[in-house]
């Protein structure tokens, strides 16, 4: 049997959440009419993560987005000692 890619599929999750955090604050820019090309990437990356950590609900869209795609499969929690 192959090896699992699970890492690979909860970077794709991670990858995928904050990219849906980014787009949220680049439409929260143009609404205040903000020209998103004139703002430095670096800050637009900062209230990405600012606003990733306020609605973590955008990791368990993405990892549902990713089970669809089938990228990753659902996986049983392992519980230590049970190997």
């Amino acid at each position: 049997m192959a090896k699992s890619l699970f890492p690979i599929g909860v970077s794709v999750v991670k990858v995928m959440a904050r990219s849906a955090a980014r787009n949220a604050v680049k439409r929260q820019l143009q609404a205040q009419g903000v020209r998103v090309s004139h703002v430095r990437h670096a800050e637009i990356m900062a209230q990405a993560s600012e606003y990733l950590a306020s609605h973590p609900e955008l990791y368990q869209e993405a990892s549902e987005r990713v089970r669809r795609m089938g990228i990753i499969q659902a996986y049983p929690r392992i519980v230590p000692g049970s190997l």
